[in-house]
């Protein structure tokens, strides 16, 4: 099939939720992506951020294919050998005690905002549930997830939403004070707002904030769905700011292609979370859990340094670029701000037909590129981008 007939079939039976390009993918190896026409792009998107090693990693590719032709499903009521090997190295790699799987971020911070309340209902009382999050984030697309989201764009012909829930100004910690009252169970951050513009939050802000709930026993809940799995050039974003929070979420990039989330947490949280508390019919699924098994392999102190090395090259590119005012962000996790009457939209387009992908976040470009990236792989993205920023 070629492009026009893929989109066509897709257009007339996938329900119109996307804006989608109009590319078709058919394959991918490394940082190549090629089209039903075999036009190949570079590719610094990773899938919003998902195929961390890039495409068909031979250890991946390895491991789901032995374990799909071993056992491909079972449900949580028996015990398989991928779920608790993930679930150990997730523990060992973030410092935390438990982990529950899901299937996506969503779910995870679903299961983060559940797992707070439940610890803090059993601590305090019935009235102890409510959640403060930061406005201009991003939690996902479920009721609950969708209204810990501070922003409201995102909440419009939703309603009602789930109660309980606070918005706070990132960086403000005199609002921070002024909101967290005698009901505030957990707080909720994301150290790099991603959808919100590829923003860093302030480390002396994010110290402030988790001392403040550490002295009151509010729960400090860390979003690194986007951040986490090497993004920013540490496993976790927190081991850049110091932080030890009492629950993290993962996705994207665990799976290294295949939809996973997970939700880690401190064993005083854990404690609280018995049979019945919470499931998941897919959750821990062996294929998955293999895939992100080899994830984890793969990401070595090596693979981690040549993260950072490629983001402090790619980032100094960047700012040599015409019309750009700004590189925001952290590691490979990068927001591009622009000069007045340029659009991000406008670019990334071009890009896209200049053989480049990349992403949007409001008003700015966005790149996630696998953390497999080389010199030559930067230096064509800056190539592309400079021709296409020349001619806007």
């Amino acid at each position: 099939m070629n492009t026009q007939s893929i989109k066509a079939r897709d257009d007339a039976h996938v329900l119109h939720t996307y804006g989608r390009s109009p590319v078709a993918l058919v394959s991918g190896k490394g940082m190549v992506a090629t089209d039903a026409e075999g036009k190949q792009y570079l590719d610094f998107t990773s899938g919003i951020g998902v195929n961390c090693l890039g495409y068909c990693h031979p250890a991946w590719v390895a491991a789901v294919t032995a374990q799909a032709g071993t056992l491909q499903h079972t449900s949580n009521l028996y015990y398989t050998e991928p779920c608790g090997a993930l679930a150990e190295e997730l523990c060992r790699r973030t410092g935390l005690d438990a982990v529950f799987f899901g299937n996506s971020g969503a779910e995870a911070n679903e299961g983060a905002i559940k797992a707070a309340r439940k610890y803090s209902v059993d601590t305090y009382g019935s009235d102890r549930n409510k959640m403060l999050t930061l406005v201009n984030s991003f939690h996902g697309r479920t009721l609950a997830t969708l209204t810990a989201t501070g922003q409201e764009v995102f909440h419009h012909d939703f309603g009602p939403f789930p109660e309980r829930f606070g918005y706070i100004p990132a960086g403000d910690f005199a609002a921070l004070q002024a909101a967290a009252d005698a009901e505030t169970c957990a707080v909720l951050l994301e150290l790099v707002q991603g959808e919100g513009g590829v923003v860093a939050l302030d480390k002396d802000y994010v110290a402030q904030v988790a001392a403040f709930c550490k002295e009151r026993d509010i729960l400090l809940l860390v979003d690194e769905v986007q951040t986490g799995v090497g993004r920013t050039g540490t496993f976790l974003a927190c081991e850049q700011y110091d932080l030890h929070p009492d629950i993290v979420t993962l996705a994207k990039g665990l799976g290294g292609g295949l939809p996973i989330g997970a939700v880690v947490m401190t064993k005083k949280v854990a404690d609280h979370m018995g049979p019945g508390s919470h499931g998941s019919t897919f959750g821990g699924n062996p294929v998955v859990c293999a895939g992100a098994l080899a994830v984890m392999e793969q990401l070595t102190p090596e693979l981690l340094a040549h993260a950072r090395k490629m983001a402090e090259t790619l980032r100094t590119g960047l700012q040599t670029l015409p019309h750009v005012t700004a590189v925001s962000g952290l590691g490979l996790m990068v927001g591009i701000a622009f000069e007045d009457g340029i659009s991000a939209a406008a670019v990334r387009t071009a890009c896209e037909q200049q053989g480049l992908l990349v992403l949007t976040a409001k008003t700015r470009l966005r790149l996630l590129p696998p953390l497999i990236l080389t010199q030559e792989d930067v230096d064509k993205a800056l190539a592309i981008l400079r021709t296409v920023l020349e001619k806007v």
